[in-house]
């Protein structure tokens, strides 16, 4: 019997749950409900989302995709060897049997060419696509399996999702048409395989593949299927929504997870096996971080509104209680509960950004898109070094050193995870992470009704884009967000229409404002359905300046700790880490591949006193941001705040830094003296879940 957290400690006690409510067997039954038809078609997603090649990074962002076509993500087709060997190319290498490796950086690398214009990046990505494509099988199936009892749809879908957004940029276009015929070649077999008793998604016996990838992510399959229902469906509705469904039926069943008396609210390590490793394909963090979006997607099509209930509960519940303050899900593999010495993945980092995005352009929940940017600006570029060439496995909230651990705290993860390199821990992290800000990027304007184009998620960037009611708009958007709340717009059109900004939560609105032309300020009043200000543009050029207000934000954790927030950027000690670093020992690595050890070189075992919180903006909010903008030594705003040093070592010589001392045991060793937070993004090392000084702050 399991109790729930109290939130006053890591990992809480346990409570009531029934562990016999839900018996899932190896293959579903099918329900008794009517059959779902296309005669309704699909719900309208809220915000519709513009083809690939419609927005364009600017500013720091155009120096981050850059930097990623020039690092890592844009060279692994020329060595990386499950890539460049990859069975989908008739080579011999993969790191399982999954053959996902290609598929991953693929749904990755095509956003980011596009969006970077890499011709040559463009041209290995046009290649491979045509190569797949040639040599689809006979009876439709894409990919290298020919014996059935290894087909499985789970490679497919991050593929076809690279070849969806391939074919929106290339529309029109020969390429396009062929990605088209082939999809719906594929879809032919889908449905046959489906029908014979979910074969390819639910394992019978005698198959030779892992079901529960497919099954956990039956739900992006179905949106690469709502993808083709309506851009091309070419008279195919009817198998498209039969397909759906069979996904439906064979999917793991998200919506039951996030209800209560099921949904664990505690640290995983307090629980029994035989609940953990039942339900691990709810509990392994990538796999969170994908279904969060999973009921939204079914909704579409089933029109179950009690699906929007499970999307805010599963959402609210996942960073409740499991969740760091950088906007990630804490799962070194599995799920465990608020610790933060424990681990973030890269994957789980940028798959949680994709489906925190699609929410927002499903539900216009604006928190959906606050947890995004939260994600994209903290959780991600802690991740990877300046240049985009290294990455961790995994990251902690409290990470004074990055270096092999003698003995790790992590559920399933090696001892090297949380160092940065090329293939740190297991290798899925260094093709998945390539989607992370390309598709943040994708996702950036959005149509919204017949007359608007809205800017959904913040940053950098301009548009080209029609809206429903024919009007042609070119948007160029300058700012320095998230590290200055000021946005200065250049807006065209021939007819007029509807702009939108969205309003974050953590906004004061009250002072916060819009100018259009050198008006006088208005204030914002935004849809508090959808978080948008909306402003009427009249046709010709103009000049939209918007502004936000906001303050210093305390946000209590675990265990009378505190993490501290100005606007979108959560702020952490930065420890001025002491780099070494040697060449990487992968095969025809580029000289650029290192693998680091980082060492601080500042005190971290610190307590804060959270009354002395002083913001330091930029300067000049129109000054160019530095190049690379995540770099501790170059942070253009800080936090001021007095701390003290208390008794809190590394758990041995090659160990991490543990749980924060208790209440009781944070005695100061020492006179208090200040410290500068900087943007957690910014900071390798790092102490982000700090404790409060036994005489600061109290609630």
């Amino acid at each position: 019997m399991f109790s729930r957290i109290n939130l006053r400690d890591w990992g809480g006690h346990v409570c009531e749950t029934r562990l016999d409510e839900h018996e899932q067997s190896m293959i579903p039954e099918y329900d008794d409900q009517k059959p779902i038809t296309p005669t309704a078609g699909l719900l309208p997603l809220k915000f519709e989302p513009l083809p690939l090649g419609s927005i364009k990074p600017r500013g720091w962002l155009l120096e981050q995709v850059t930097s990623m076509a020039s690092g890592l993500a844009g060279h692994e087709f020329d060595f990386y060897q499950v890539v460049r060997y990859s069975p989908w190319l008739g080579g011999e290498r993969e790191y399982s049997d999954l053959n996902e490796a290609l598929p991953y950086w693929f749904n990755g690398a095509v956003p980011l060419a596009y969006q970077t214009d890499d011709e040559v990046l463009l041209d290995k990505l046009k290649r491979i696509a045509g190569f797949i494509l040639d040599r689809q099988q006979q009876d439709g199936w894409l990919g290298p399996e020919k014996d059935m009892r290894v087909r499985n749809f789970w490679a497919r879908t991050p593929l076809l999702m690279g070849l969806a957004q391939m074919a929106e940029a290339e529309a029109g276009t020969e390429i396009a048409e062929r990605i088209i015929v082939a999809m719906h070649r594929f879809l032919g077999v889908m449905h046959a395989m489906l029908s014979d008793n979910l074969q390819g998604l639910v394992a019978h016996p005698g198959d030779q593949f892992n079901e529960q990838w497919g099954r956990s992510r039956a739900a992006d399959m179905i949106m690469v299927l709502q993808w083709i229902y309506e851009r091309d469906p070419r008279g195919n509705e009817g198998l498209l929504f039969e397909c759906m469904e069979f996904f439906r039926q064979g999917g793991h069943d998200w919506s039951w997870w996030y209800t209560e008396d099921v949904y664990p609210k505690v640290d995983l390590d307090t629980l029994p096996v035989n609940f953990t490793a039942k339900f691990y394909h709810f509990e392994h963090g990538v796999n969170v971080g994908q279904g969060l979006k999973s009921s939204a997607v079914i909704r579409r099509f089933t029109h179950d509104d009690s699906l929007l209930d499970a999307t805010r509960r599963g959402v609210d519940w996942t960073f409740l209680y499991h969740g760091t303050p950088s906007g990630g899900v804490i799962a070194d593999e599995r799920l465990s509960g608020l610790s933060p010495a424990r681990g973030v993945e890269l994957c789980s980092v940028v798959e949680t950004m994709y489906s925190l995005s699609y929410l927002y352009q499903a539900t216009a929940e604006g928190d959906y898109a606050d947890r995004c940017e939260l994600a994209a600006f903290n959780a991600l570029p802690v991740m990877v070094t300046t240049d985009w060439w290294a990455h961790q496995y995994v990251a902690q909230t409290n990470q004074p050193i990055s270096h092999i651990v003698r003995d790790p705290p992590w559920h399933n993860v090696g001892g090297n995870a949380q160092t940065f390199g090329l293939e740190p821990n297991y290798p899925c992290c260094t093709v998945n992470h390539p989607q992370g800000y390309p598709k943040f990027i994708s996702n950036m304007f959005v149509r919204l009704d017949q007359e608007g184009i809205a800017h959904a998620l913040l940053g950098p960037g301009s548009v080209e884009a029609t809206t429903k009611s024919g009007a042609k708009v070119k948007i160029t958007c300058d700012t320095s967000y998230p590290f200055g709340n000021a946005f200065w717009y250049l807006i065209e059109s021939d007819k007029d229409f509807n702009f939108y900004v969205r309003v974050p939560k953590w906004a004061n609105k009250a002072k916060s404002w819009t100018s259009v032309d050198g008006s006088m300020p208005t204030p914002l009043l935004p849809d508090p359905d959808n978080s948008m200000q909306e402003i009427t543009m009249f046709a010709g050029r103009h000049i939209l300046r918007y502004s936000l207000d906001t303050d210093i934000r305390v946000v209590p954790r675990a265990n009378s700790t505190v993490s501290i927030y100005h606007g979108s950027l959560l702020y952490a000690v930065p420890l001025d880490p002491k780099v070494t670093y040697k060449p990487s020992n992968y095969p025809k690595a580029p000289s650029p591949a290192r693998e680091y050890t980082m060492t601080p070189s500042k005190k971290w075992g610190l307590a804060i006193d959270p009354t002395t919180l002083r913001f330091e903006a930029m300067s000049n909010p129109t000054d160019p941001l530095p190049e690379p903008v995540w770099d501790e030594h170059k942070a253009v705003t800080s936090i001021t705040a007095t701390v003290c040093e208390i008794k809190w070592e590394l758990t041995e010589s090659h160990g991490h830094a543990p749980n924060p001392p208790s209440a009781s045991e944070r005695q100061c060793i020492g006179k208090p003296f200040e410290v500068k937070l900087v943007p957690y993004g910014a900071a390798k090392l790092h102490m982000a879940e700090l404790p409060i000084m036994q005489t600061g702050w109290k609630k």
